[in-house]
């Protein structure tokens, strides 16, 4: 769970089946009462349907600290990257970066890195889509360092240009959560 439409989602969930809950927050759940069988499990199905999964364990739970985290940082724009992304996501999980970068991509089958590229490429179709911002702009709130970089990933991870994107008719998009996911 890692965007705000999943907590709606999820809050719907747990209306619906009558569960008490103190607040849902990205990539958490905090109930007033333990979940038991068969709620559990109705639960995990209900989530399971929207495409969201409990993390049981506590590697799944380092991996979704990872996305959420990654979206945070997405999601404040450029201006936050002051601190080397490595050194953020070892404060946030408590683990060395070399080891929770072996952990994600041996969950998730793509690193960290590429990851968090497609995170921006996804977040680029966004503001793209919008119109409210030039290319420049766009490339700059991402955090590249250049609006040719951008450009260029852009291009190896959507096939055409930012410019050739804005001038499509029907621009093709997928939700941030959806990132990743083969």
């Amino acid at each position: 769970m890692v965007c705000p439409r999943c907590i709606m989602a999820v809050e719907d969930i747990l209306r619906d089946m009558g569960l008490v809950f103190e607040k849902v927050e990205l990539g958490l759940v905090f109930l007033k009462e333990p979940l038991v069988n068969p709620l559990s499990e109705t639960f995990e199905q209900r989530l399971n349907s929207l495409g969201f999964a409990l993390a049981k364990s506590r590697e799944m739970m380092w991996v979704e600290t990872v996305k959420l985290t990654l979206l945070q940082l997405l999601e404040k724009g450029s201006e936050e990257h002051g601190i080397p992304i490595s050194q953020i996501l070892s404060q946030e999980t408590g683990l060395g970066y070399s080891r929770l970068s072996q952990l994600f991509s041996s969950l998730q089958g793509i690193t960290i890195e590429h990851y968090f590229i497609e995170l921006k490429i996804e977040k680029a179709r966004e503001l793209l889509s919008y119109e409210s911002h030039n290319i420049s702009e766009v490339a700059w709130k991402l955090g590249y360092s250049s609006m040719q970089h951008f450009s260029a990933q852009f291009k190896k991870h959507t096939g055409m240009t930012p410019s050739q994107f804005r001038n499509l008719n029907r621009k093709p998009r997928n939700f941030l959560d959806q990132v990743g996911k083969n």
